[in-house]
């Protein structure tokens, strides 16, 4: 027994833990003294447990976490530089180490095209050898029979009674450990918890018991929240993770209690239990948050988006621990973020907008030094917010961008200045400024012979370089060939120049031109180097032809046969410049008929025949144009989605925040016109405020900075009330006359909008 207990002792040391030998004082670590001041000013922690098993302390250069298991062979992505030089500012994203990582390739997957390597179901037994960690233990589980049908029918009589004993004493044994707590909520007793498809949690039954839960008596809702850091106390973890445990971590994430900072100490040692388990575990996670109702998984995004926004501008700093003691919380907290954001990516049919990860609360960080620290970190372990860029909002990726690269410009001027001075040659300053020349009498004409490229881009659309589908109502990029694409990649370096300079282009891509444009994201070093070669889908082209992607999905979903009903075979025919021509999809494809046993490989090399090898040089002269003006890192943060918001603006009108952001000339905004005007656009249908914006503005759609951002602004005329008001797109500002009335105003300005055509690309 003795030796036994020297060995325990020599195994606890090793992991962290202090024992208490006679009467020795306790060394508590900083986050066992966090769990034990809650449970000692709620009165809940007796004498005899305050000396059993503490949790091992968090330092800043832990990697117990992730590596209790050995790592998955699954895609894993890592948004670092190859850069090592460690950055020596100081920020708010500095101070964080994320535990357990040791490099960003340890990181969960955090991008869409994160799938399971098996579309069967995947349990543990299938996993190779190497990824498997090795089961503690399992100490027998007890067994607990309540059905939620029983549970309700007790809230409801103590509802009524005003008794709450049973369903305290329910709680009370619930949440007294994780054992428990994996017991209670078991779908069936000797069911295992080993696939990815069902992680055995009777979810009906936890639902209920969590919507419950914080409408019981206040002695009810302190008796779980002791149970839960009792177990954080007793918990310590070997060399590997249980099934149980990964049940637990799930069950325990979803108490509704954690909304409350009263409860963020103990929400947060769950977020790390949970960060720091092995990426295997992550990985069954992550198939199980998947499989969450959307009420319960936005209620989880929500939550941890208001704990990391609560950490960053707490309402009252004195009810958090001071931010050097808890550096790894919003670490954690953004692990397990991730996991939902992975959870969401592997979806079929996604179960919240990506956006909802977005954490608006960043925008008002320093985010640049985060951006700098990411740039530079090599393989640190130092966290910031750029390593999982989901969190961030188009608002910091835009203005990320366009610091970036104003700054790569400025440097580039300074050693243009630099080379030619040390060559002795003549320095022209005009190098750092934009000169333009023109006469007040004609500041109009002069301005568009100045900034020609405008008409330009206009010109060369209208010229046949994009194809334009009237079904779809988008552009792409004509298959003609020639020697010179030097019009493409103009165009690209255009639109490369309305993101560095918030231009919004009233121009129409289908979504994959964007997908195309980050592959890669950035400019790769090789020249010979394939650019713009994406992985495509039969989805991908119904939002670029409707109709041809129609036609072959029915060719996928026939039931007859193929090769005699259709007569195709993998060859396709298209015309250019009036001429039909004939490509072959794979070698000797003429003579190879399309059969029901090979349509999907028809299918697919049709989509990427189209999407990319029809047209590869058109659009690698494009993605070179774009990307020899948009060169920052930043450009790897974004989804495609993000960059054509960045091109497009966002669709999503409110025109009330328009009306508080408005800027008047001549009026003010009390003036019964102005009025007026406020009262005829809230009214007006979406299809009618869409058309006032591009009216004003020259585009239907909103900046990323939102429509405050417009700068829009109403201005006064002294005219006629006969006149139509006006416009000047490149002000965002619209001229009314003093109208007499609502109704003339409305009448005038509907005439107005709906009749004005400007500059467009059909």
């Amino acid at each position: 027994m003795f030796l036994l207990c020297e060995h325990m002792h020599t195994f606890l040391r090793k992991m962290g833990f202090c024992l208490v030998w006679g009467e020795e004082a306790v060394d508590f670590s900083t986050d066992e003294e966090m769990l034990l001041n809650i449970m000692r000013e709620n009165n809940t922690l007796h004498q005899g447990e305050r000396e059993r098993d503490r949790l091992p302390p968090i330092s800043s250069n832990s990697t117990s976490g992730l590596d209790r298991g050995p790592k998955l062979p699954y895609p894993s992505h890592s948004f670092i530089s190859n850069h090592k030089k460690e950055s020596g500012s100081q920020s708010l994203s500095s101070q964080f180490i994320l535990p357990g990582i040791r490099h960003g390739r340890d990181l969960p997957p955090i991008v869409p095209d994160v799938r399971p390597k098996h579309q069967h179901r995947i349990t543990i037994d299938l996993l190779p050898p190497e990824v498997k960690g090795r089961l503690a233990y399992e100490p027998v589980a007890p067994l607990r029979t309540k059905t939620t049908r029983e549970f309700q029918e007790d809230i409801e009589r103590a509802t009524v009674s005003g008794d709450w004993k049973h369903v305290h004493d329910f709680y009370l044994t619930t949440f007294g450990s994780f054992l428990e707590v994996n017991a209670a909520f078991k779908k069936e007793a000797s069911a295992p918890f080993d696939t990815t498809e069902d992680s055995g949690i009777n979810t009906k039954f936890l639902n209920a018991v969590y919507d419950a839960i914080l409408l019981t008596p206040p002695d009810t809702q302190k008796a779980v929240l002791k149970g839960i850091i009792n177990s954080l106390l007793r918990e310590w973890k070997g060399q590997t993770s249980s099934a149980a445990t990964l049940n637990e971590n799930a069950s325990l994430l979803q108490n509704p209690q954690c909304t409350s900072p009263a409860t963020y100490v103990i929400y947060a040692h769950l977020l790390r239990q949970m960060a720091t388990l092995a990426e295997a575990d992550h990985y069954f996670l992550m198939h199980w948050f998947k499989k969450l109702s959307q009420k319960r998984f936005k209620l989880l995004v929500e939550r941890l988006h208001l704990f990391i926004s609560t950490r960053l501008f707490p309402a009252k700093p004195e009810e958090l621990p001071p931010m050097a003691k808890c550096s790894w919380w919003i670490p954690s907290a953004t692990k397990v973020l991730s996991l939902l954001n992975a959870a969401n990516s592997i979806s079929s049919t996604p179960i919240t907008p990506f956006v909802d990860f977005y954490n608006l609360t960043l925008e008002h960080t320093d985010f640049m030094v985060d951006y700098h620290t990411w740039q530079s970190q090599g393989n640190s372990t130092r966290f910031t917010f750029c390593q999982f860029p989901f969190i961030l909002s188009p608002v910091v990726k835009k203005a990320i961008i366009q610091k970036d690269s104003e700054q790569q410009m400025i440097s580039m001027a300074r050693q243009s200045l630099v080379d030619k001075v040390s060559r002795r040659q003549r320095v022209d300053m005009s190098l750092l400024f934009l000169n333009i020349k023109v006469r007040r009498l004609q500041l109009v004409s002069d301005s568009l012979d100045e900034f020609g490229l405008t008409r330009v881009y206009f010109c060369l659309i209208s010229e046949g370089m994009f194809t334009f589908f009237k079904d779809s109502h988008c552009h792409w990029f004509s298959s003609w060939k020639c020697d010179n694409y030097s019009e493409f990649r103009l165009v690209g370096a255009l639109m490369g120049l309305a993101v560095y300079n918030s231009i919004t282009l009233d121009i129409r891509f289908p979504p994959c031109v964007y997908k195309k444009l980050l592959t890669p994201p950035l400019l790769p070093c090789d020249p010979d180097a394939p650019v713009g070669v994406a992985t495509l889908s039969l989805d991908d082209l119904q939002q670029v032809t409707p109709d041809l992607a129609h036609g072959l999905a029915e060719l996928l979903s026939y039931e007859g046969n193929v090769e005699e009903d259709f007569c195709t075979t993998f060859q396709v025919s298209q015309e250019e410049l009036g001429v039909i021509k004939s490509y072959n999809l794979k070698p000797g494809g003429d003579k190879i008929p399309v059969t029901n046993q090979n349509r999907k490989e028809y299918v697919q090399l049709y989509v990427d025949f189209l999407l990319n090898k029809s047209i590869y040089r058109q659009f690698a002269a494009f993605y070179y144009g774009f990307h020899s003006v948009c060169t920052s890192d930043a450009l790897m943060l974004l989804r495609p989605e993000e960059v054509e918001i960045l091109v497009c603006g966002s669709p999503n009108l409110d025109m009330s925040t328009l009306q508080k952001a408005a800027q008047y000339e001549g009026y003010s905004k009390t003036d019964p016109t102005i009025r007026a005007f406020w009262d005829v656009v809230l009214a007006f249908p979406l299809v009618l405020q869409k058309k006032l914006l591009h009216f004003t503005t020259g585009s239907d759609r909103v900046p990323v900075g939102g429509m405050a951002d417009l700068n829009f602004k109403i201005s006064k005329i002294d005219a006629s009330t006969d006149w139509l008001p006006l416009s000047h797109t490149c002000f965002n500002q619209i001229c009314l006359p003093p109208y007499k009335n609502k109704k003339e105003l409305k009448q005038k300005l509907t005439i107005a909008i709906s009749n004005a055509e400007g500059f467009g690309l059909e």
